[in-house]
């Protein structure tokens, strides 16, 4: 049976608790330093895959609203080419009207009151139409927020499951205290 060495006893107590907690510290690292290490890497890797999935996230929205944002120019500025080029053309055919049907051209404006109504109409649906685009964006960018919040939970709920009941393994520890210091007695049998 191989004699257990002991460290060198000194005065100072200062200096045996020090040597106390280096074993403790050994003691902990060999029992669960991989462990530790384990959960370390498995937080790293949920953070960068969380942080990737936010850059795509973002990436991905403010390409969608750039998106939008062209098309919306591209349509206002379709609108108001096509608003100008009939307002030209209104006003030319009223010029040459008004001179030979000047008792016609109550008729037109009010034609023209109606296009100005119409395009205001036009105008109020694109408005509505983006509005509900922008909406539909914000609202699956929150839904793919709250889906990674939930993975993110789920696997943090997990890490949290496997992990030691921190009273035992309190127990654990003073327990082998109690060993190194040789004050642990056995219960006696009755």
């Amino acid at each position: 049976m191989a004699q257990e060495k002991t460290p060198p006893q000194t005065a100072d107590p200062l200096e045996q608790e020090a040597v106390g907690l280096g074993n403790l510290a050994q003691i902990r690292d060999i029992l669960f330093g991989a462990q530790i290490r384990d959960y370390e890497k498995r937080f790293t890797r949920l953070e960068e895959r969380a942080t990737q999935d936010m850059a795509n996230l973002k990436e991905d929205t403010r390409n969608r609203l750039e998106s939008l944002e062209r098309y919306i120019k591209k349509e206002v500025e379709s609108l108001s080419s096509r608003v100008k080029t009939e307002q030209a053309d209104r006003t030319s055919d009223l010029k040459d009207l008004s001179r030979e049907l000047k008792d016609l051209s109550s008729e037109l404006e009010k034609k023209i009151s109606q296009l100005d109504e119409q395009l205001g109409q036009s105008e109020r649906g694109l408005n509505q139409h983006v509005l509900e685009q922008a909406n539909a964006l914000r609202d699956e960018a929150n839904q793919k927020y709250r889906d990674l919040q939930d993975v993110m939970d789920k696997e943090l709920q997990e890490m949290g499951e496997t992990k030691t009941d921190r009273a035992a393994m309190g127990e654990i520890f003073m327990e082998m205290s109690m060993r190194m210091q040789d004050e642990f007695e056995l219960p006696q049998a009755e």
